[in-house]
């Protein structure tokens, strides 16, 4: 126990050592699971900013969420309101309520990114952008008129950030390749994946005597959205796999019943399992191949988390897919690639260039480039 309180004052020793560091610390984001008190979500996050004196974490949602002071120094606030606009016109209000504020730093460069200018500015603040997503991807932005009109908000909302990080190296080239007005190139710190916890496969599995008719089990985990291509999966399994094979599809989303009918008219209904919303840890052990078939995204944890599990995926040429090992496709020949592995595909597989040996390495990284926001800041 004094170990760990050790290792938490000095951590918050180094963190305040200089006057250029952060002391009040406000989030903007959209993540709702934060209000869930058994999330994993919601630990992460508030382990990430436990360190700072006074953190205000301002979530944009809907529905009946309540503020909440989880301590002595964190606090959140969700906005509750049941428009786009509603939400930002309460985070902005939100924000001018607080005291003080010596960074600010945003969950996306689009709404949450508006909302964070405006209170950075109020406050005179340094501003920091996290950006997630591939917003530059020419998929995002014919995937709706949203889409569009983000990536001109992303524009101006990144043109005026003292920091920028950038989960892959993909969004950051990207970046670099727009030509962009940037005030600092945009500096890569990847989402925290507890990757240990895949490298160890449960010790009790009931899925593997669930699934011992096949001899050979792909498996896909996404949200069933229209971004994430599972569609693609499902028709490039129909066309490749062998009779001995299944497809295990984890999560829900809206695309489900049609993609289950995609499912029905290429007759593989009996060899496609919409299994839901599940941990995804189980079902990487008992998996030969991974697919992630998106269309665009701007890290892939699926990826991470499969490699780490040391099994083989096949992926669009999206996040960080490239950079970590994965197989990498076109939507064009997806069915062709994955017709190769079943022949003489690899079977086992090994995360790359992962650059955290634990959470600590994490927040170690997130803290330094708030602090080099804001020293940045200090000197404009």
């Amino acid at each position: 126990m004094s170990d760990t309180k050790n290792g938490q004052e000095r951590q918050e020793e180094a963190l305040h050592s200089s006057n250029h560091i952060p002391k009040t610390l406000v989030v903007v984001g959209t993540e709702t699971a934060i209000f869930d008190l058994s999330s994993p979500v919601r630990r992460r996050i508030l382990e990430s900013v436990r360190s700072f004196r006074e953190v205000h974490i301002i979530v944009l949602c809907g529905g009946d969420f309540e503020e909440e002071k989880v301590d002595e120094h964190i606090y959140l606030y969700p906005t509750n309101s049941s428009s786009r606009i509603g939400r930002v016109l309460d985070a902005v209000r939100i924000g001018r309520s607080l005291r003080r504020a010596d960074v600010v730093t945003v969950q996306d460069p689009f709404e949450t990114g508006l909302v964070g200018l405006y209170v950075a500015r109020f406050f005179r603040a340094a501003f920091h952008v996290q950006v997630h997503t591939d917003f530059l991807s020419p998929a995002y932005a014919r995937h709706s008129l949203l889409n569009h009109a983000r990536v001109h908000i992303a524009h101006f909302v990144l043109s005026r950030a003292d920091g920028v990080r950038v989960v892959s190296e993909r969004i950051r080239n990207s970046l670099l390749a727009s030509r962009w007005s940037l005030k600092n190139a945009p500096k890569i710190l990847p989402i925290f994946v507890d990757v240990q916890r895949f490298r160890l496969p449960p010790k009790e599995n009931s899925l593997r005597s669930r699934f011992a008719l096949f001899m050979l089990r792909v498996l896909i985990v996404s949200r069933l959205e229209r971004e994430k291509n599972v569609a693609l999966g499902i028709s490039a399994f129909a066309s490749a796999a062998p009779n001995n094979a299944c497809l295990i599809i984890v999560g829900g989303g809206s695309e489900e019943g049609s993609l289950q009918r995609v499912a029905r008219q290429k007759n593989i209904v009996e060899r496609v399992f919409f299994e839901g919303k599940h941990d995804p840890a189980s079902y990487y052990a008992i998996a030969d191949l991974v697919l992630f078939p998106s269309k665009y995204d701007g890290y892939g944890m699926v990826i991470v988390e499969a490699l780490a599990a040391g099994k083989p995926v096949l992926s669009t040429d999206v996040g960080v897919a490239r950079e970590s090992g994965a197989i990498i496709t076109s939507e064009e020949r997806y069915a062709d690639a994955l017709k190769e592995w079943f022949g003489h595909g690899s079977r086992s597989a090994e995360l790359k260039n992962y650059p955290y040996n634990n959470f600590e390495d994490y927040v170690r990284a997130y803290q330094d480039d708030l602090a080099a926001c804001v020293r940045y800041q200090k000197t404009q």
